[in-house]
């Protein structure tokens, strides 16, 4: 048995959406993308949403909305993918990592805490593997901590304290406390690349919260701008019969989804609730079998909250990363592939360049020390599931 580690779910139901884009004659940016943001909107509980070419460039363009840059601070957990972090060196502004709590994926937020400057001007907080951070304890430590901060633009001043730009690359569709993902931190982030629960081919969207005294719509078009070389009409507008006149606002980037992406997007979102409804499934089923085992692996449902359902991350107790590279593998020999989330990022070339060493952050390295991701999918069948598990049983005895 051959057992992939996270393979798109494409149906005939995307397929037939993306030929009736491709007939359409419209394949860029244009009324498919302008529905998707719609209905993710909807979806996320929130007023708008932009949809680029990946999470990564929803991120950066958070960052440089909020007028973030040069002598200022963004803070970060040091467990993560490099996108978390990476988006603040585009900027041009100082990364600050923290490391996560003792048994924790979230980071330390006492250590948050003691990070915040007056150069700090936001926090990223990770939603990894789906499971929504403690948001609360997020905004109490901004509040409190509002004395130190200096806004450095409209955006900022509005908000009034250290902005939250979600990295929600794993957590769409994620709920804690009656809340989904997307309408508790200033900004979100989320991720349609191929292995994503729900995937665009590559793709990402922004969304964000009513701020008061933000005009959503000129934040929208402010998006809508960065992300097509600030020209002030997009394709579908200079498409009106001698409207090709246009304007560049200032030298911006070029991070827009295509129409072609939106409709992947689209008809995967028409199937989202029973995508969740799957990955609960599994999940169950590998914390039913695993029980009594030697292996911690994260709780993604509570009496109030609920994950997407994204990852299936195991820390195999007592072995050591040598050991669990080995009972990977073994695994690999069953024909199953596994992973692991993450390297932490002070261990990476990049961010020991920039003077970051794993030394300073034991609770991350001991995450990675022990840790396994089992395949989770919903191309995984109920027989497979069960392979991974016995194999998996019998590689870490």
């Amino acid at each position: 048995m051959k057992v992939l580690f996270s393979p798109p779910d494409i149906t005939e139901r995307e397929i037939e959406e993306v030929v009736d884009t491709l007939r359409s004659g419209w394949i860029t940016t244009g009324p498919k993308t302008k529905l998707f943001e719609q209905k993710l909107a909807e979806f996320s509980h929130t007023s708008k949403a932009v949809c680029l070419n990946s999470a990564t460039a929803c991120a950066e363009m958070a960052l440089r909305a909020l007028g973030i840059g040069p002598g200022d601070e963004v803070i970060t957990t040091a467990y993560t993918y490099t996108a978390s972090a990476s988006v603040v060196c585009h900027v041009g502004a100082k990364l600050v990592l923290v490391d996560t709590a003792k048994n924790s994926h979230e980071m330390d937020y006492d250590k948050l805490e003691a990070a915040i400057t007056d150069k700090t001007k936001a926090v990223i907080p990770v939603d990894l593997a789906g499971i929504m951070c403690d948001y609360d304890r997020i905004f109490e430590i901004l509040e409190r901590k509002k004395n130190l901060f200096q806004p450095a633009n409209e955006l900022q001043r509005k908000i009034g304290r250290v902005a939250v730009i979600a990295d929600g690359a794993h957590a769409l569709g994620a709920e804690k406390e009656g809340k989904r993902c997307g309408e508790v931190a200033d900004f979100t982030s989320f991720s349609f690349h191929a292995v994503k629960n729900l995937t665009t081919a590559e793709g990402g969207a922004l969304v964000w919260r009513d701020i008061e005294g933000v005009d959503n719509e000129e934040l929208y078009k402010k998006f809508m701008l960065f992300s097509l070389h600030g020209q002030s009409k997009d394709a579908l507008a200079k498409t009106q019969l001698g409207a090709w006149e246009y304007d560049i606002i200032a030298p911006y980037f070029k991070c827009n989804m295509t129409d072609i992406m939106a409709s992947i997007g689209l008809a995967q979102l028409e199937r989202y609730p029973s995508i969740l409804e799957r990955r609960k499934t599994l999940i169950e089923m590998y914390d039913r079998e695993l029980e009594g085992e030697n292996v911690r692996h994260l709780q993604h449902y509570g009496k109030d909250f609920a994950s997407s359902g994204h990852l299936y991350i195991t820390h195999v107790l007592g072995k050591t990363r040598e050991e669990c590279n080995a009972i990977i593998t073994k695994m690999a020999e069953k024909g199953i592939a596994t992973n692991v989330h993450f390297k932490p990022l002070p261990m990476l070339t990049a961010y020991k360049n920039l003077g970051f060493d794993i030394q300073d952050y034991p609770n991350a390295y001991e995450l990675f020390s022990n840790e396994i991701t089992l395949p989770l999918h919903t191309k995984l069948t109920d027989e497979e599931a069960e392979y991974v598990i016995k194999s998996f049983k019998e590689c870490i005895r």
